[in-house]
């Protein structure tokens, strides 16, 4: 602190008129910044504590040493920043603590405030731990009890409320020793009257004294302790050294020695390197940094320099935040810096020439013989040997039973697996070829082989939408696999030509079987357009019929202005208002009865000013608060939106069902 200025209270700048605008010059300014500077390098003389006496630390910021308005001095001090004794509480001492027993003297005659039952001082007759007297103390005036002590009023701390040895005396724990001795002479005793009777033998020394067997007892204890490693117990024991063993800071007391962190126990660099006659303790112990560059440390390590140098290049990657771009990104590099490596390398090649030095030859031509056996049969393949032969499947391949040109499981319709070449979806049935799909086909049409129809297919009811549609399905599907058909037996066709080639009429046939249910399906469709369009037109005449009732009410009210067009506009924005101020207010009603917590997430306020229409329809629909009927009101709007929402829910569920 450099310079020292004075703060009053508001009430003393009052009455000694000091105004707080005063500013210092520029040269003061400039006096006491050189003055701070003077005492912090200590050629001027610091400041002196008016209270005690004492100099000032200049380097004590500004804020430190200044003492608060609210606690006035008459110079610089920093008996603010100390405690007050006024104001310190008086805790209790370390050794002091509530007496235990009693005095020990008791008096001849019964005393005012004592025991009415024992006599004694420091309790009341209900607090007496005595045996309750037929005549008490106070009575007989006899037989008077032992004084208490009188208890101090201790002022106890936090730390000491929560002491477990609080109280405790050290003197108690003498009987403690004294037990333990009387055991230890107790046993001796017995041990040797055990070696008289001749049951022990006894353990003499080499000058033929008795061995005290006691003597080496704590080191046989250390001797058979055996670490237990449970994982309860495990990271108590990890950093534990044997005792004998030489610790790691005293490996090289040099001043440039190697730092050793005691936190850890760990000593990363060789204490031993460059110390001549050390190379079998280097062989021991050789620091703790070899930890750090084992395991998948070196592949962290140059994944961290990879992302330096992609960053410092204008790749942007981090090893931490983004390891997986940055482990693609270094595949990429490496990808791509093997095949630059590879291709400048086959350019030199080519260039120079040299490429049969790069291959390596045989091993039979570099050591001239070789001592690999290699057995092959007849056939030339290898029975014994350095090369193994293939393993062969130990199932059956292409193998077509039951006459069957492809495999079980080679086709699928609706769930179920066959055979391709003749749709067949029983393992174990013969293969009928071009026939079983033809006549698959026809079955699935209600026809014969010969397109002779043997049934007629059921017709489809006018007021059932997903019959029609299944229907569309089934054939929809029918056509696409007579279509693979046709393909399955052009492939035939190509691979075994004079087995499956058929005549051109067949063809034509099919051709005209398929233009006929084009035809069908074509008539079928405008008929259910007819039958659609004839329902849209029903419903149509019962609305505009419904229509023109509620209509004729209202038109009665009218004018005979209403039917021009800008009357007609306001009153459908009239309604159009109504309508929404309804909605809204039944919108508003369900928000407040499920809660902030159950509105959507979606809401969306609108802030944009209500028009005219809206306002009137705000009015039209708005209940006063005084009114009497607006608690009937209320329940009747409420009830009618419950109506029409059940009504919408039946709706919607007719309609999906």
């Amino acid at each position: 602190m450099a310079s020292y200025k004075q703060n009053l209270p508001p009430s003393a700048l009052l009455r000694q008129h000091v105004s707080v605008a005063d500013k210092k010059s520029k040269a003061e300014v400039q006096r006491d910044r050189q003055l701070e500077e003077d005492r912090k390098a200590g050629t001027a003389p610091a400041m002196v504590d008016v209270q005690t006496g004492r100099d000032i630390n200049p380097h004590i910021p500004m804020f430190i040493s200044q003492n608060p308005w609210y606690v006035p001095s008459e110079g610089p001090t920093l008996k603010h920043q100390r405690p007050h004794e006024e104001r310190q509480k008086k805790m209790t001492e370390i050794h002091d603590w509530y007496q235990k027993g009693t005095t020990g003297k008791a008096a001849t005659k019964f005393r005012k405030g004592a025991c009415e039952n024992c006599g004694a001082m420091g309790h009341q007759k209900r607090d007496c731990f005595d045996r309750p007297r037929k005549a008490n103390a106070k009575e007989t005036n006899s037989n008077i009890a032992e004084d208490d002590f009188v208890q101090p009023k201790l002022s106890l701390g936090f730390d000491a409320k929560r002491d477990r040895w609080n109280g405790y005396d050290p003197a108690t724990h003498k009987q403690v020793i004294e037990e333990y001795e009387q055991l230890d002479e107790a046993r001796k005793v017995v041990k040797e009257q055990e070696m008289k009777e001749g049951e022990l033998e006894a353990v003499t020394t080499e000058e033929g004294a008795p061995k005290d067997e006691d003597m080496y007892a704590e080191d046989a204890d250390m001797a058979g302790v055996s670490v237990d490693m449970d994982s309860r117990t495990r990271i108590t024991v990890r950093n534990l050294r044997i005792r004998e063993d030489t610790a790691k800071y005293l490996y090289n007391l040099a001043e440039n020695s190697p730092y050793y962190d005691p936190k850890s126990r760990s000593m990363r660099e060789n204490p031993f390197a460059g110390v001549a006659g050390k190379e079998l303790e280097a062989a021991r112990f050789s620091g703790d940094n070899f930890v750090r560059y084992s395991g998948e440390v070196t592949a962290a390590n140059e994944a961290q320099v990879f992302a330096w140098q992609a960053t410092r290049g204008g790749v942007y990657a981090h090893s931490i935040a983004e390891p997986t771009k940055l482990e693609a990104l270094k595949k990429e590099y490496e990808k791509g810096k093997s095949t630059l490596k590879n291709e400048t390398q086959k350019e030199l090649l080519d260039k120079y020439g040299g490429s049969e030095h790069m291959e390596r030859p045989a091993e039979e031509l570099l050591l001239a013989q070789t001592e690999s056996y290699i057995e092959y049969n007849r056939k030339g393949k290898v029975i014994k040997g350095k090369e193994r032969a293939a393993i062969s499947s130990r199932f059956k391949e292409d193998v077509y039973p039951q006459n069957h040109s492809s495999v079980f499981g080679s086709f699928w319709r609706e769930g179920n697996w066959g055979y391709k070449c003749c749709h067949q979806f029983v393992k174990n049935s013969y293969c009928t070829g071009k026939q079983g799909i033809d006549a698959e086909s026809s079955a699935a049409r209600g026809t014969t082989t010969s397109n002779e129809e043997v049934f007629k297919k059921p017709k489809m009811p006018e007021n059932s939408k997903s019959v029609g549609q299944n229907d569309v399905k089934q054939e929809i599907k029918e056509e696409k696999e007579i279509e693979d058909n046709e393909d399955h037996d052009e492939n035939e066709e190509a691979s075994d030509p004079p087995r499956s080639l058929t005549p051109s009429s067949d063809d034509e046939e099919k051709e005209k079987e398929r233009e006929r249910e084009r035809q069908i399906e074509k008539e079928r469709r405008e008929r259910e357009e007819r039958r659609r369009e004839k329902n849209r037109e029903k419903r149509g005449r019962k609305k505009a019929k419904l229509g023109k009732r509620k209509r004729r009410h209202r038109d009665s009210d009218e004018d005979s202005n209403s039917s021009s067009g800008s009357d007609s506009d306001s009153d459908d924005e009239r309604k159009k208002a109504l309508r929404k101020a309804k909605r809204e207010k039944a919108e508003g009603m369900k928000a407040a009865k499920e809660g902030d917590r159950n509105r959507k997430y979606n809401t969306d306020y609108s802030n944009k000013a209500p028009t005219a229409k809206e306002l009137e329809a705000y009015q039209l629909t708005s209940i006063h608060s005084a009114d009497p009927m607006a608690a009937y009101i209320e329940s009747k709007f409420e009830k009618n939106t419950q109506s029409k929402h059940s009504v919408t829910i039946r709706f919607r569920i007719l309609c999906f069902t």
